[in-house]
């Protein structure tokens, strides 16, 4: 019988030199990245919190402190129709694209002939250039000599005034930004569906559920974190939502979000600095909000296999 092997014990002063060390280790790792969020995102945004507080005016080198001043003037005379515009545009582009993104994903799960390149068709504008997106698609609206109209001139009829009228220029926008993001929701949802257990599927056909009782059972509870996860993201992508809208409608016909308003005000003639640094102080509070919510209240309801 052999006798088993005898621990070594190590001196304390080994045991604290060796943590020592990994403190330092993990400082050598953590702190530039520290030092670049520290210097490139929190500063700017303490620094907009300020400006938000001053009636300064674009390139001007004094300002004049005015305190909550650019708020309330916010509030009593914008906030209406940016706040509207922006719950308008968030809420239809978000829940377009994630019900048309999972319909295309389930469609694409199956097997079908080119699936591949159906797939890399649907992803595809995700990763094109929104300005690229924006001057392409401005032309098929063109009222006078777009594609649109030219094929709206064959039924006999006229091409709206998309540019021109604030409920089709919002149209616009809203279905060009599902158009380029749904193959987003698409991949990730489809990715989803390739990871449920097929065996559930099966024993559940066996037992003779129908696929919309399927969905409903299994799939739909199997993927709810993969919803949640494309709700944060495609939220808080919505409402920062820039290019589109500075492309298509150069002066926010309509289409004046929380995002496009503060670069209105800075760069768009106004030269209000102070103003735009209130709004966009305001879109980060909602921004702060919407994701605390979501991961208080939401995240609840998300079923974790």
């Amino acid at each position: 019988m052999t006798s088993a092997a005898p621990t070594i014990a190590r001196p304390r002063g080994h045991i604290g030199r060796r943590r020592i060390h990994e403190a330092l280790l993990f400082v050598a790792f953590v702190l530039p990245n520290a030092a670049l969020i520290a210097v490139f995102t929190y500063r700017p945004l303490v620094l907009n919190i300020w400006y938000s507080m001053l009636d300064w005016t674009l390139g001007s080198p004094t300002a004049k402190f005015i305190g909550l001043g650019n708020y309330r003037e916010f509030f009593s005379r914008d906030a209406g129709q940016v706040l509207t515009t922006t719950l308008v545009f968030t809420v239809v582009t978000v829940g377009g694209s994630m019900l048309i993104g999972l319909g295309l994903a389930v469609v694409l799960n199956r097997r079908l002939v080119g699936r591949n390149v159906a797939r890399a068709t649907v992803f595809a504008p995700y990763v094109l250039s929104g300005v690229g997106v924006g001057l392409v698609w401005t032309f098929i609206f063109d009222p006078v000599g777009g594609v649109l109209a030219a094929v709206l001139r064959e039924f006999g009829t006229s091409s709206p005034q998309w540019f021109l009228q604030p409920p089709l220029s919002l149209t616009m926008i809203i279905i060009v930004y599902i158009w380029k993001n749904l193959g987003y929701c698409a991949v990730i949802y489809l990715a989803a569906l390739q990871a449920i257990p097929r065996d559930l599927l099966e024993a559940a056909a066996l037992d003779g559920a129908t696929r919309g009782r399927s969905f409903r059972a299994i799939i739909w509870p199997l993927i709810s974190p993969t919803t949640f996860f494309l709700l944060m993201t495609t939220i808080l992508s919505s409402l920062q939502s820039f290019d589109l809208i500075r492309i298509m409608t150069p002066m926010g016909q309509g289409t004046t979000t929380l995002m496009y308003a503060s670069y209105l005000q800075a760069f768009g003639g106004y030269n209000r600095a102070g103003y735009s640094a209130a709004i966009s102080t305001l879109l980060v509070v909602i921004l702060l909000i919407l994701t605390v919510f979501q991961m208080r209240f939401l995240e609840r309801k998300v079923y974790y296999a």
